[in-house]
């Protein structure tokens, strides 16, 4: 670690050596970029001499110490970007040689007076974002109190008000005057009553000013006499705004220094009218996601300057044709989501000779692309998305069109033709649910690449996997469900070692099982490899089902420990239930996917892992069988149904305590259900029909409150059903086919369940019947309602919202109470 002295490694296992201490002499301390997980140590308070202390990006965490106070020759801190907690100590305002003081996104931290922050005179760059200045109405005071002072960031400082007028003397006095090149104020609370302060602070030194994520209403024409301006912030504010009104109060002399203007997800209303052709400086314009209609000015695509354009996302009528003087410099155009006039390709695009990204995605084409369209960019494309439209015809081949690590997403249209042959220095191809037909054979072409996501189902395609898929081992997505591939998996599948997610639903391949994620519903038939265990640790979705596989459950499986969802359904698979299902600790905790996969945003023009991908899978819910798709990291379950399973159910599968659903329907298991099982307390599904199971349902299974689904019926069970609302809400057929069953909701009574009920006055004992039937019809009606409602709540909006169910359950505990008292009075009411 460099401390200004040579290449001096002072971290040990995690933690700072005291041996700092024999460094007095320091004046560079940079431990950025660690991982330590411990309190930032009070001894660096003894390296008087440090002039640069960088802790950022370590994990540190505790408080701030005081004893940082002590370094007085310090001219640059940050400690930014990790955990700490609690008040800013006020003993920053002894390093009066500041010079930069970085305090952004530290934790959990508030400033309770800011006095401090008015003694660092030499003071130029202070950044607090995420520090909380809530009970702090004089910052700007301080702020004014800086005469050297030219970046200030405060984003996301939950700044809501200042008192005004000021309270002390710097207004007033010659020393308060602004010199501020930089803010940003984005992120907090503030209305448009905060610019009578912002005022002071905007004088013509201002090149950025950031205002984003606020409840603004416009902006002020003072700011439109900035004439240093150069970039505004403007995007996701709340009230609503005539943008014409906003560019109006921004045509002083700020729009001919204005370059960059960003204000998307506001509420922007009316044209892109020609009135825009004043900001002759704008090199970048993001205006997506507002509520902007009527067609887009001609003049817009005359701005000499412009290179980054995003309209996307509002109500825009966008000719299909353009009369263009000039040649467009615009680099990055982003028009999704908006409208064509008319449904023909756009041929003006070709007039865009600079272009790098284009997305034209879900914007009502319905045309035959031109193949002049494939023709026209003298240089690489780095990313296309034409997704979502209905354009037809053949694409050609893509290896001149894009550059490395570019994007291309022809998704949901109707091209149709061979796949085309593509560079494997390419990131990202989705070409899904098209109608493209034939082979992938040219794929073996490849000999290197850096492709990580490939997506060709919902095609046409057919013939078998070639066995070069070595050539990718850098892919993390591999979608070929829905097509018509046959044959053996080439061994060659097992070499793509980045693999994350493999989805070859809906195919014809059969032979032996090689490696997977999801191969349900093809014609595999082998015993399930013990490999996956071994080797597949990471692995969360493991579905086989529908297929041949036949032998025992390997015990290796046991060894998944982030598995999530074990589906072997309808397969042909017998012996018992192995007891080590129990080491499959993702079921015992609550979360989703400890891991993201790769996902796919478009920043600038450049495809950057920013999320998940929305995976999906066919599971059998409830007992029916739906397609999961963004909620399927949250969904917990094991489904061995419709094979030849024998034995008991393995007492230790009741320590599953997060499984949500568990299906052994359809198989041969007997025995007693494990007297433990209502530990389980969050089941939503049990399905133990079609078995041989034996004895009492045990009475545990009445504290299982979130149960919606359950199927007993075809087994040996005998004795009474556990009384609780939860197990008597369930319909009798539920529990057909057990013939030594008795009690609610069965209409067969249990022995000495003959009840008395007191003597009704003015009723004779005829009419005692009569009332039985009575209050028998409300229960059924209580039960009914109680279930219909859980059922479609569980099924719908609360399925996995853990904290969502816990509250409708507490609900309806208490609706039980009430239906109970109304009962009561109903008996006492009769009498």
């Amino acid at each position: 670690m460099g401390f200004g002295f040579g290449d001096i490694y002072l971290v040990r296992d995690g933690e700072i050596s005291r041996s700092l201490l024999n460094l007095t002499y320091l004046n560079i301390l940079d431990l950025s970029y660690n991982s330590f997980h411990v309190t930032i140590p009070t001894f660096i308070g003894s390296l008087t001499e440090l002039s640069y202390l960088d802790l950022s990006y370590s994990s540190f965490n505790g408080t701030i110490p005081r004893c940082i106070g002590s370094l007085r020759e310090l001219r640059q801190i940050d400690l930014s970007n990790n955990s700490l907690y609690g008040t800013i100590p006020p003993e920053f305002g002894n390093l009066t040689n500041l010079q930069y003081l970085d305090l952004s996104n530290v934790g959990r931290c508030r400033v309770e007076n800011i006095e401090w922050l008015s003694h660092l005179s030499l003071l130029e760059d202070l950044r607090m974002d995420g520090i909380s200045l809530a009970t702090t109405n004089h910052w700007v005071d301080a702020i004014l109190s800086l005469p050297k002072l030219t970046h200030l960031s405060l984003g996301g400082c939950e700044l809501s008000q200042v008192v005004y007028p000021y309270s002390s003397s710097f207004l007033n006095s010659s020393s308060s005057s602004s010199s501020i090149e930089s803010l940003h104020l984005g992120n907090n609370n503030l209305n448009s009553s905060m610019y009578r302060w912002l005022l002071p602070l905007t004088t013509n030194n201002l090149c950025s000013l950031d205002l984003s994520g606020n409840m603004l209403d416009g902006i002020p024409k003072y700011l439109g006499n900035l004439c240093s301006l150069v970039s505004l912030n403007f995007s996701d504010n709340s009230a609503i705004i005539k943008f014409l009104d906003f560019l109006t109060n921004l045509s002083g002399c700020t729009s001919l220094t204005l370059a960059d203007l960003s204000a998307y997800g506001s509420q922007f209303t009316g044209s892109l009218s020609d009135e825009i052709q004043k900001f002759s400086s704008l090199d970048y314009l993001d205006l997506s996601d507002n509520h902007l209609n009527g067609s887009i000015s001609e003049k817009l695509w005359e701005l000499p300057w412009l290179q980054t354009l995003d309209l996307s996302f509002n109500n825009h009528r966008v000719p299909s044709t353009y009369h263009l003087s000039n040649i467009s410099y615009v680099k990055y155009l982003d028009l999704s989501s908006c409208k064509l006039l008319g449904p023909r390709f756009p041929k003006w695009i070709h007039t865009f000779k600079n272009l790098y990204h284009l997305d034209l995605s879900n914007t009502g084409i319905s045309d035959t692309i031109p193949l002049e369209f494939w023709d026209v960019w003298p240089y690489p494309l780095t990313y296309l998305n034409l997704s979502s439209n209905n354009i037809s015809g053949k694409v050609p081949d893509l290896f001149l069109i894009f550059d490395a690590y570019s994007v291309i997403d022809l998704s949901s249209n109707s091209f149709y033709g061979p796949i085309p042959k593509f560079s494997f220095e390419m990131e990202s191809i989705n070409l899904s649910r098209n109608k493209f037909s034939g082979g992938i054979s040219f794929i073996c072409q490849a000999v290197y690449g850096f492709l990580l996501f490939l997506d060709l189902s919902h095609n046409s395609l057919s013939g078998q996997l070639p066995d070069c898929l070595w050539n990718f081992d850098s892919l993390t997505v591999l979608n070929l469900g829905h097509n018509n591939f046959f044959g053996r998996l080439p061994p060659s599948i097992g070499s793509m070692i980045q693999l994350q997610v493999l989805y070859l639903y809906d195919n014809n391949f059969s032979g032996e099982f090689l490696i997977s994620l999801d191969l349900g519903a093809n014609k595999f038939s082998d015993n399930v490899p013990v490999w996956i265990g071994e080797n597949l640790s990471g692995l969360n979705v493991l579905i086989l089902r529908s297929n041949k596989f036949f032998g025992t459950i390997p015990l290796e499986l046991c060894h998944l420990a982030n598995l999530q969802i074990l589906d072997l359904s309808m397969n042909s698979l017998h012996g018992s239930i192995p007891s080590c299902l129990s080491n499959l600790t993702s079921m015992l905790h609550q979360g989703g996917f400890s891991q993201d996969v790769l996902f796919y945003e478009r920043i600038r023009g450049y495809a950057t892992r920013a999320g998940i991908y929305v995976d999906q899978a066919l599971i059998e819910w409830q007992g029916v069988e739906r397609e999961f798709f963004s909620t399927l990291k949250l969904l917990k379950a094991i489904d061995l149904s419709s094979n030849n399973l024998t034995g008991q159910i393995p007492y230790q599968i009741t320590n599953l305590s997060d499984l949500i659903a568990l299906n052994l329907s359809k198989n041969e298991l007997s025995g007693e259900i494990p007297q433990k099982i209502g530990e389980m307390i969050n089941l939503e599904i049990l399905d133990l029909s079609r078995n041989s199971f034996s004895g009492r349902i045990p009475s545990s299974m009445s504290h299982m409150s979130f149960l919606n689904y359950l199927d007993l019926s075809y087994n040996n069970f005998s004795r009474r059903i556990p009384t609780s609302t939860q197990l008597q809400s369930f319909q009798p057929s539920r529990y057909n086919g057990n013939a030594h069953l008795c009690g609610p909701p069965l209409t067969k009574k249990c022995p000495g369940d003959e009840p008395e009920l007191p003597p009704i006055i003015g009723k004779s004992e005829g009419n005692r019947e009569d009332t039985d039937d009575e209050l028998m019809g409300w229960f059924y009606i209580g039960g009914g309602m109680g279930f219909v409602t859980r059922f479609w709540i569980a099924c719908g909006v609360l399925l996995f919202n853990r904290r969502g169910r816990h509250a409708f359950f507490q609900f309806y505990e208490s609706f039980k109470d009430w239906v109970y008292v109304k009962v009561v009075v109903f008996i006492a009411n009769l009498q």
